[in-house]
């Protein structure tokens, strides 16, 4: 029997640049992200070798600037593709 052409218009076709990224990362995402990874970990282990006198005599604050600049580093490479 024949097949009407009217079906053929109904099947969907997917695009064709599904799963590619759109664009290039940013120049400034990695080294932003490295740079703020790194601050992060070398501030708390300042903060823990010199028993919480250096990097600023803010007491047990200096872990959550260390944490925050972790966080940042890790919020930012979320935006890498």
């Amino acid at each position: 029997m024949a097949v009407s052409k009217k079906r053929d218009k109904d099947v969907y076709k997917a695009p064709r640049n599904i799963g590619k990224p759109e664009s290039e990362n940013p120049k400034w995402l990695i080294p932003t992200a490295l740079t703020l990874l790194i601050t992060g970990v070398v501030w708390i282990v300042i903060y823990y070798i010199t028993r919480g006198n250096w990097p600023l005599p803010i007491s047990d604050w200096n872990l959550v600037v260390g944490f925050l600049g972790l966080g940042g580093g890790m919020a930012i490479l979320t935006r890498w593709k």
